[in-house]
């Protein structure tokens, strides 16, 4: 049985971002639109902002303003609540952000990002990946900023190959995923002032010849994690452990992101093959973003 459709005809969708009055907020990546929109409690999509670039990852603070990652001159971007640009942030001097792609503050209020290590323009035309993906040289990073000034105040990792989706557990690790070899991988970012890269799990189903790996993930109350696989057509969900439990079907083969409903039963998942948002059936609900007011 297919998922239910929330929201269809957003244009390569991303970064989802649940609120309690049942909208959800996430980003448009087609260069026809590149921006942030606002599905309402009914499925109605409406365009808040315009950042520029190539947006990608999204989150939401105390209040209530959203930060994308991917903005103009690659960057990350803070947007008030009706679309006005309140800050911009390039990365340090001398080594700006290549493809800032996914965002999550952490329980510090300090904002996390993930960077891929490749410009975009670099790697994919529309939804054309390049085709030699497994072989080009790549420089990602995982970044602990300050939202307040945009400076770098760690580089938590570096020499990752395609740095994507990202997530806080319950006990305050940091969890990243790596698209191209498929791990997933935690940091103690509190215990270790240069936290070592330990690999929690894989989420890759077999041997695939074409462009699959881990995306976007969140974190449900019962301690999984939930993870979607690009190319593969699931929610991977692994356990405390990091062994894989479950593989959740989506509808199209594409799916970019998933949040978890705020204060409601139920996840969606956006998803770049159907261009939809759709809605899936998970046993928890999910663990509480950190949203600090800055």
């Amino acid at each position: 049985m297919a998922n239910r459709v929330v929201c269809s005809g957003v244009m390569e969708p991303e970064g989802p971002v649940c609120t309690e009055d049942g909208q959800v907020y996430l980003v448009e990546m087609a260069k026809a639109r590149a921006c942030v929109s606002r599905v309402d409690a009914k499925g109605q999509r409406h365009e808040v902002a315009r950042p520029g670039g190539r947006p990608n990852g999204l989150t939401i603070d105390g209040d209530g303003n959203l930060w994308t990652a991917g903005g103009e001159q690659e960057s990350v971007v803070c947007l008030s609540p009706t679309g006005k640009i309140l800050k911009r942030f390039v990365g340090p001097d001398g080594d700006p952000y290549l493809w800032p792609n996914d965002v999550a503050f952490g329980p510090d209020g300090h904002l996390y990002l993930t960077d891929s290590g490749i410009l975009p323009d670099d790697f994919i035309d529309g939804q054309a990946i390049r085709s030699d993906y497994k072989t080009i040289p790549y420089h990602g990073r995982i970044f602990d900023i300050d939202p307040k000034s945009g400076r770098v105040l760690r580089t938590l990792d570096t020499g990752l190959r395609f740095t994507n989706g990202i997530a806080f557990d319950a006990d305050n690790i940091l969890y990243v995923n790596e698209t191209l070899s498929g791990n997933v991988y935690r940091y103690d970012v509190f215990g270790q002032a240069a936290p070592k890269r330990e690999v929690f799990g894989n989420v890759i189903n077999g041997a695939p010849s074409a462009f699959v790996g881990p995306d976007g993930m969140a974190f449900g109350q019962d301690g999984r994690l939930y993870c979607t696989v690009f190319g593969q057509g699931d929610v991977t969900v692994l356990d405390r452990g990091g062994k894989v439990v479950d593989r959740i079907k989506t509808n199209g083969q594409r799916p970019t992101n998933i949040a978890f409903r705020e204060g409601a039963d139920g996840a969606v998942v956006t998803d770049l093959g159907t261009n939809a948002l759709e809605e899936i059936a998970v046993p928890c609900r999910g663990r509480a973003l950190y949203k600090p007011k800055l």
